[in-house]
């Protein structure tokens, strides 16, 4: 049996309505994480789902509990010979919550239904349907040669979506079990549907507040006006001097000093390209002078999520004395989060705004990671791709989201590469999710190519 034969086994499931049948039953299992209602789900997804598709491959799996953690963690392994190269896969089985009444007529999100050449239904891009991709590769491989050629260990967790509540603690505490060559998962977005895409990491994030309480109670505008200070004309005017009015980062703390050559050159083979149903990308938005991928990809980016002053659904004709907002920076490697914080504070003060108050969210910090772009994993991987489908793939220095892979690359220090099998319209955490057709069927052959290629000679050392 050869690659080709792999390759064809992985198409026929597809063809033949088995990765259809599988992602439907996942999909059925109501796997909100946000939801303290749903602990039973997250239970049954991976005892009664995940345990079983493993074990059919041939995977030893043991379930750890975390405290803090919505749901449990799933570690499987399948060792083949010691001197084999090892492997670490992942995948979470948890979604955002369902938003049922927002889905289109005749969708929804417990129910997979094939409609105009896609699937719809929650976690069917995120990600439920991409590690069925994976561990259907997987079965693909294992069914032309016998055996995997290499070693391979799984980790599936149940509570991506509320920040990854325990997986540091998890892998801390279990480095030794987690020990690989390559942590090579699949998650996030495409650079487009059409493009197979490489990532190496992801932007960091960190949610800050702004605020000033002025004074007790609101006061009548008209006996007042013009005599007391409006804490959200006061707070509008301070957030200006960190972002200006067209969206760049005013505080240098909060920006990279400059985009290395490798990541540059990586870009420079990306183009965003926007789908039907995207919105509009404001092209003189952000950093002046960059691409549209050095923006989203290799920068920072100041966004704020949310403001409020007074009553929003019910004005009335007082000063409120209160103003507050919620801040977000997206932040690239080299940039200190830890700083974020004092380097506000100093600026507002510079500023003259020193009645605004600055914090912490309470939110989790993800940290910003990236495999270089030369990495010896890198170009394997994108040769293994390319020898699929004929062209290599988008190699993205580092996702515009963010996903816990500093646990991966800092916590158990593995080269991480991530192969996703979504694309940017895909609506994951909103209602019709979807993942189109062909964009999952090129995925199965291309991660059987993958993992067929991972038991052949000339693998990384």
């Amino acid at each position: 049996m050869s690659r080709l034969n792999a390759l064809q086994h992985a198409e026929d499931y597809f063809d033949r309505g088995g990765f259809k049948t599988d992602l439907a039953r996942r999909v059925a299992i109501p796997t909100e994480s946000q939801n303290p209602e749903r602990a039973e789900e997250l239970q049954r997804y991976v005892r009664a789902e995940m345990i079983p598709a493993l074990e059919a491959l041939g995977f030893g799996c043991r379930v750890i509990e975390q405290s803090g953690a919505p749901g449990p963690f799933l570690y499987a392994e399948r060792i083949e010979a010691a001197h084999l190269p090892t492997v670490l896969g992942y995948g979470h089985g948890d979604v955002i919550r369902g938003l049922d009444a927002g889905w289109k007529e005749g969708i929804g999100p417990w129910r997979l239904v094939e409609m105009d050449g896609r699937y719809w239904g929650r976690g069917v891009a995120d990600n439920k349907g991409q590690h069925t991709i994976n561990l259907a590769a997987l079965a693909a491989v294992l069914h032309a040669r016998g055996s995997l050629g290499f070693n391979a260990k799984w980790l599936i967790e149940m509570g991506e979506e509320t920040g990854s509540r325990g997986l540091r603690e998890v892998c801390e505490a279990n480095k030794a079990l987690f020990a690989a060559d390559v942590f090579i998962a699949s998650d996030g977005p495409r650079l487009s549907a059409d493009r197979p895409t490489i990532f190496l990491g992801s932007r960091g994030c960190a949610s800050i507040d702004l605020w000033i309480d002025a004074r007790e109670g609101g006061h009548h505008s008209g006996n007042w006006g013009g005599l007391l200070s409006s804490p959200a004309i006061q707070l509008a005017h301070a957030l200006s001097t960190i972002v200006d009015g067209k969206g760049q980062i005013l505080v240098p703390e909060l920006r990279p000093n400059r985009i290395s050559n490798s990541v540059r050159q990586a870009l420079a083979d990306c183009e965003i390209a926007t789908g039907p149903d995207d919105p509009a990308i404001d092209p003189d938005w952000g950093e002046p002078g960059l691409t549209a991928a050095e923006k989203v990809f290799a920068w920072c980016a100041f966004e704020i999520l949310a403001m409020t002053s007074g009553n929003p659904e019910s004005p009335v004709n007082a000063i409120p004395p209160r103003a507050w907002a919620r801040t977000q920076v997206r932040f690239v490697v080299g940039v200190d989060p830890d700083g974020f914080v004092p380097a506000i504070r100093r600026h507002l003060d510079r500023h003259g705004f020193s009645m605004v108050q600055v914090a912490p969210s309470g939110d989790e910090v993800m940290h910003a990671t990236r495999l270089d772009p030369d990495h010896q994993w890198v170009r394997w991987t994108s040769a293994s791709i390319a020898r699929t489908i004929g062209k290599p793939p988008a190699i993205v220095p580092n996702l515009g989201g963010s996903l816990p892979n500093d646990v991966f690359s800092e916590v158990l220090g593995l080269p991480t590469v991530w192969i996703p099998h979504s694309y940017p319209g895909c609506s994951q955490h909103a209602p019709n999710e979807h993942l189109p057709c062909a964009l999952a069927r090129e995925a199965l052959q291309l991660m059987a190519g993958v993992y067929w290629d991972l038991g052949e000679p000339g693998t990384p050392a």
